[in-house]
């Protein structure tokens, strides 16, 4: 029996009459890679802002690895985020600002966060600054930061943006191999090809409900 690492039940997002999120009920196993498409302002992020604790929902509830979000936790353990652009501090090099990040848990080393800025296709050793960096190697370093703690979940909104043809083959590589290392991954993509790759299961979303799902 597979187990499940996200359960989210009935819940439903407003901004005064808007209804963002409307009723979404999901059970998302462990180790596989889940795909949620859409078009923009389908729903997509926010849902991944509520798994993450970053928004509460209005009614309902989420469950991360068996914690309720908002009641057991404010921002769900052992998760690693990327959501929307990576903000990073442009006048220093990619490993300053993963540093400055690790030292808020004090998880990990130096070697560890060298080893992950190498993991996801950038040179660990370079001193360039990340306002030099295209917006392929800010993805990549965003990537870097999500991963560097070893989380046993991902959630990624839109990883591939910025990424050439290169830097999309080497991430999609990277994703299946962390899916074999045991990572759950949740993945928002507009990019069908990356969902058919990649993922075990398909949600579409549309006006903040989820209007079909595909398990492969």
């Amino acid at each position: 029996m597979q187990q499940v690492a996200i359960e989210i039940n009935n819940i439903s997002k407003k901004f005064g009459e808007t209804t963002v999120l409307d009723g979404v009920t999901l059970s998302l196993e462990k180790n596989k890679i889940h795909g949620l498409i859409g078009r923009n302002g389908s729903g997509k992020t926010m849902l991944l802002k509520c798994i993450c604790g970053f928004v509460i929902p209005t009614t309902g509830s989420i469950k991360v690895s068996d914690q309720q979000i908002g009641k057991d936790c404010d921002v769900p353990d052992n998760v690693g985020i990327i959501i929307e652009a990576p903000g990073f501090l442009p006048n220093y090099d990619g490993y300053t600002n993963l540093k400055f990040l690790a030292a808020i848990k004090r998880k990990i080393s130096k070697e560890q966060i060298l080893a992950t800025i190498d993991k996801v296709g950038l040179d660990s050793k370079s001193k360039k600054k990340v306002g030099k960096y295209s917006l392929g190697m800010r993805q990549r370093l965003g990537l870097a930061q999500a991963l560097m703690e070893e989380p046993g979940i991902l959630i990624l909104d839109e990883p591939m943006n910025g990424l050439d043809n290169q830097g999309v083959a080497d991430i999609r590589k990277l994703l299946l191999e962390l899916k074999k290392e045991g990572k759950t991954i949740i993945l928002a993509s507009h990019g069908k090809e990356d969902i058919e790759i990649l993922c075990d299961t398909v949600h579409e979303m549309d006006h903040g409900k989820v209007i079909n799902s595909i398990i492969k």
